[in-house]
């Protein structure tokens, strides 16, 4: 009964969303995934339509009327061109995420709810009006009991039910989609839905963005010319974030930093390193690096705001990537062919020489160009989706790194034209590929695989264990002399585990001193 009911719901709430989709003539995401087609074609015969604009405009002016949970879809889905088009993925990454604000009021009864005192008793001072209001929370400056500017950052009041609600709808239509469109499931609707509950869930619990906050600054301690704010544990919670205000210039603003004393090369030379460091030595950064997001402080450091959306790379991942950006930039293509069958991003069946002819198609039209016109944001873009060709699985941290890397090249590119910021980058990359992809490393890497695999056998022994108390348990007998050639394997791979565990461990050892002195 429960599913009927929510199946209901489901579709009424449906019915609401395609109408307003097709009074801006932007119901194609629906018509193409082939949702419910009776009631998207309902929805197009009652509603009026203005058609002014491309498609993705009028996908953004549909979203934005939906409310907060879609504007916040739709820009997570710019980070998609694999999903929506690259054309479409361009507009919605300048939707806007500004809604009117909610009183000052609220945002003080919210402050009080949450951290459990008046805010009189918090903060000296705390501005009504917020300086800026989107769909998740606002922010408002204030001056603690202490006397330290910062910043507070308060959930809109309800937004967690509105989310709840529109990501339960979400997952229906995304389950839909994967069983009645068997073309679409490469895209993995259903992992798209969840990443976006999961970037969602970290803006709607601001301990989690305050934790993300706090690690990128951990980091970046030892980085000179970029800085995060420090965060106020003391007045964090989940629905209130409190940080170090930023007083600075947005990085943007060229002639502003230009009169300010600042050079915009030496700014761009920063970004380029900042983003390096946070992408290939520490697998974990800041994936909405819009000029809004970025200052520039009086002693000319980078600072960052707004850790809502963050991407993390595992170190295969990092050296798969390392791998086939060197491949690009020496114009090996056989070895970014060969990188791609190696981790798994192209099915062993594809044809090899075909997909590394296709990587030459790519690479040679964006490398050829003067190094001021390189972008690797786009040479990724292309490859992702030459790669569909291919059964390449959709991998959503590389594309949300590619994503980043487009809003990072325009940031340069507005600074200083003349430079290229993977030129500045490129030694930085080479000289970690160098020390990571060595033959000592990989050894090493190697070592420390078998360690770990080792350190699991225990843990595997007990749960064949426990399967076989289970199915005894069941009722279903195994002879005497199996369950006696049972126990003797598992001494032996017991034996096995410790003879081989200390050799392992010692090889770790060895591999690491030579990688420290050598």
């Amino acid at each position: 009964m429960t599913t009927v009911l929510q199946t209901t719901r489901n579709l009424g709430r449906l019915f609401v969303i395609a109408r307003t989709l097709a009074r801006y003539d932007a119901l194609f995401p629906l018509q193409l995934a082939g949702v419910a087609p009776p009631v998207v074609w309902a929805a197009k015969v009652v509603s009026a339509r203005d058609a002014s604009g491309r498609p993705g405009e009028r996908l953004a002016r549909a979203l934005q009327e939906l409310g907060p949970s879609f504007v916040k879809v739709g820009q997570l889905l710019s980070v998609r061109p694999d999903v929506v088009g690259e054309e479409i993925a361009e507009n919605l990454a300048n939707l806007q995420d500004h809604l009117p604000p909610f009183p000052g009021d609220e945002a003080r009864a919210a402050v009080e709810r949450e951290l459990g005192q008046p805010v009189g008793d918090l903060f000296e001072s705390f501005e009504d009006v917020p300086v800026a209001a989107a769909s998740i929370a606002q922010v408002h400056f204030a001056v603690t009991s202490e006397g330290r500017e910062v910043a507070v950052k308060v959930l809109r009041p309800g937004i967690a039910e509105i989310v709840e609600r529109d990501m339960d709808l979400a997952e229906w239509l995304a389950s839909i989609i994967e069983s009645a469109r068997p073309s679409l499931r490469r895209l993995k609707p259903v992992e798209v839905v969840q990443n976006i509950k999961d970037w969602v869930a970290v803006e709607l619990d601001l301990r989690l963005e305050a934790a993300a906050a706090a690690e990128l600054a951990e980091n970046m301690a030892d980085d000179p010319g970029f800085r995060v704010p420090e965060v106020d544990w003391q007045r964090t919670g989940e629905q209130v974030m409190t940080v170090e205000r930023v007083r600075g210039i947005t990085i943007d603003e060229r002639e502003a930093l230009i009169d300010a004393g600042h050079d915009p090369d030496a700014l761009v030379a920063q970004a380029a390193r900042a983003f390096f460091n946070q992408v290939f030595r520490d697998g974990f950064f800041h994936a909405d690096l819009h000029p809004g997001n970025l200052f520039v402080d009086a002693d000319g450091a980078i600072v960052a705001v707004d850790f809502g959306i963050m991407g993390r790379l595992d170190r295969a991942t990092r050296l798969t990537l390392a791998e086939m950006l060197l491949g690009f930039l020496t114009r090996d293509y056989r070895r970014v062919a060969d990188v791609h069958f190696e981790a798994g991003y192209v099915p062993r069946d594809q044809p090899r020489e075909l997909f590394t002819q296709a990587c030459r198609s790519i690479g040679e039209p964006i490398l050829g160009r003067p190094l001021t016109e390189i972008s690797i944001a786009r040479l990724l873009a292309q490859l992702f989706r030459v790669t569909e060709q291919f059964g390449m699985p959709t991998q959503p941290q590389l594309l949300l790194l590619q994503k980043t890397m487009v809003l990072t090249e325009g940031i340069g590119r507005a600074l200083a034209p003349q430079l290229n910021m993977w030129a500045l980058s490129q030694p930085l990359i080479e000289d970690w590929a160098l020390r990571n992809l060595s033959a000592p490393a990989r050894a090493l890497d190697a070592a420390e695989r078998s360690v770990e695999i080792l350190r699991q056998l225990p843990e595997l022994a007990a749960k064949v264990e426990d399967i076989i108390d289970e199915t005894a348990a069941s009722g279903f007998r195994l002879h005497a002399d199996t369950l006696d050639d049972l126990a003797r394997r598992q001494v032996e791979s017991r034996a096995r585990a410790v003879r081989w565990l200390w050799p392992a461990t010692g090889l770790a050892l060895l591999l690491a001193l030579i990688a420290v002195f050598s």
